[in-house]
């Protein structure tokens, strides 16, 4: 099959660095991996060949940066490596970014290029996100490291349709943010409120693709379109 029928999920996989190329094209491999490379760039209005030449060349390579590739590891070993990796980098980040923000919000309100409700926004992500978490720990893992993941289609299913819902709050997030870039003029809490943000983004979008396109791919595969 050609590499543009391929879903972003399957070649996220399948090509070390691939995720960093989707990324910087906006070109949603984690909640939207399901979606062929065709679709999803003529959903962004991107050009496929450029992409294509890339990830040819990063096939290649096959260099994958000291990172270790997940794809082959046993299911107990992955849902460990999520918990430590995310959930528990998760509860130590957004705090910390709350409090950045409402600082931010206070002593710079009277801004124009202020980010007004970023604060109560991530709160709400923080909400939504440790609820999540509670979630497949409490539930799905459990299911999963017992060998009963061939049964958690259902559960597997509501946390691709939660991770859909990150996915627009992150996007909510940016748009707050001017994509996460700090104007002129912005103070040292503003730039670490904003450099912590871009990490937090990366993690999550790192923490939805292990999960929706190596974990999940395992026990419930998803319809490419």
């Amino acid at each position: 099959m050609e590499m543009i029928e391929l879903s972003l999920g399957q070649l996220a996989r399948r090509i070390p660095g691939a995720t960093r190329l989707f990324d910087a094209h906006r070109l949603d491999f984690c909640c939207g991996g399901n979606k062929t490379l065709r679709a999803a760039a003529a959903a962004a209005g991107v050009d496929t060949a450029p992409i294509v030449e890339e990830l040819r060349l990063l096939a290649e390579r096959a260099d994958t940066g000291g990172e270790r590739d997940w794809q082959d590891a046993p299911a107990t070993e992955l849902v460990e490596h999520i918990l430590a990796r995310y959930h528990a980098v998760h509860r130590e980040q957004l705090p910390e970014l709350i409090r950045l923000a409402r600082k931010v919000e206070q002593v710079h309100g009277d801004r124009a290029d202020c980010p007004h409700g970023l604060a109560e926004h991530l709160s709400a992500m923080a909400q939504e996100l440790e609820s999540h978490m509670r979630k497949e720990e409490d539930v799905l893992f459990p299911m999963i490291v017992r060998g009963q993941g061939p049964r958690a289609g259902a559960p597997i299913n509501v946390m691709r349709m939660e991770h859909d819902d990150h996915g627009v709050a992150l996007r909510a997030m940016e748009a707050m943010t001017n994509d996460i870039t700090a104007p002129g003029g912005a103070c040292t809490t503003w730039r670490a409120l904003y450099t912590g943000l871009r990490t937090f983004r990366a993690d999550l979008m790192a923490h939805i693709h292990t999960e929706n396109n190596i974990l999940f791919e395992r026990f419930a595969p998803a319809v490419v379109h």
